[in-house]
């Protein structure tokens, strides 16, 4: 019974934390695809490719949200009974399996979003300054220096922010990116880590139930 009592309440602890995560994932990926509040980059197809996947949306986000709100539900339903119930079993089940798929859309989501983060910005930036000609031109600029120098992308553009004035528009873009792509990051992370914690409770759910006995 004790065990019981342990598996509802982390699934009622779970099950919110992952509705918040999830919807904050859409959030910031939506908000990828609108650099400074501008819609015309987005209609113009100048927006990061690793953007317009939308690993916040389908990945840390539908997927994730999916098996939040069943696991959500689930707890606090069988928080009320008094007894072991037949139907918890197969609710735990599915509760783990929805877990997984979650555990799934977060990974793809983090490694997505690391790429997007490693590759920088989609940018508007003086292709001079690679070997180019003296004209603008749209592209990956910190992208280009890595293929140019493998150790030059990491120094020049995580690690030194004096080089991110190199992208013409949009206007702020690279600090646009890596706090958005970072905070997909730090979310996805913690949505592998609760929907691991779910899949896990799922499987005591089945053996146990959710049912805390009065």
């Amino acid at each position: 019974r004790v065990v019981a009592m342990c598996v509802g309440k982390c699934s009622r602890i779970v099950g919110p934390c992952l509705l918040v995560l999830g919807t904050l994932s859409v959030a910031a990926n939506i908000l990828l695809l609108f650099p400074s509040g501008a819609t015309k980059y987005l209609a113009e197809g100048h927006i990061s490719k690793h953007a317009k996947a939308l690993p916040g949306v389908w990945g840390g986000g539908i997927a994730v949200l999916l098996a939040a709100t069943h696991i959500t539900a689930v707890g606090w339903r069988c928080a009320s009974c008094s007894d072991f119930l037949p139907g918890c079993c197969p609710q735990a089940f599915i509760s783990a399996v929805l877990s997984k798929l979650a555990l799934l859309g977060a990974a793809a989501c983090f490694l997505l979003c690391g790429v997007g983060l490693t590759n920088g910005p989609l940018c508007l930036y003086n292709a001079s300054e690679h070997g180019r000609g003296h004209s603008t031109l749209w592209g990956y600029p910190f992208l280009d220096a890595g293929s140019q120098e493998p150790d030059a992308r990491v120094e020049s553009y995580l690690h030194n922010r004096h080089t991110w004035n190199i992208c013409l528009e949009p206007a702020g873009i690279v600090a646009w990116n890596v706090i958005l792509f970072s905070l997909l990051l730090l979310v996805s992370a913690a949505e592998m880590v609760l929907a691991s914690l779910q899949i896990l409770n799922g499987c005591l759910g089945c053996l146990c139930g959710f049912c805390e006995g009065k």
